[in-house]
């Protein structure tokens, strides 16, 4: 098992910045990958950026530019640096970790962009 805790979520005015914090805890040596997907009201959730173990990012097109994912895996933690903001970023943020045919889940830490 792992456990998944995310921090950072909040209130934001368009064109500012948030970070999105994600410790993970428990069977974490067999975690391939680590990352953020999201969800708005009404809408799948949708991948927004993913790092391997190696270091190696994929980013949603939305996010490209914006949006930077990083993870240290001395501490086992992944975050999400979220600049220029938009009101269409608003969603429910999630943490994922993945191994070999398992995804873990965190709860979820909501953003909201104001216009």
């Amino acid at each position: 098992q792992v456990q998944l805790v995310e921090s950072g979520g909040g209130l934001v005015q368009a064109g500012g910045s948030l970070r999105l914090s994600c410790a993970a805890s428990g069977s974490i040596f067999s975690i391939n990958a680590m990352g953020w997907y999201r969800q708005a009201p009404g809408k799948q959730r949708e991948l927004v950026a993913r790092i391997t173990r190696g270091g190696t990012t994929t980013y949603a097109d939305s996010v490209k530019g914006r949006f930077t994912i990083s993870r240290d895996n001395a501490k086992n933690t992944v975050d999400l640096q979220m600049n220029s903001l938009k009101p269409e970023d608003t969603a429910v943020y999630y943490c994922n970790a993945h191994r070999i045919l398992i995804d873990y889940w965190g709860q979820g830490t909501q953003v909201t962009v104001s216009s």
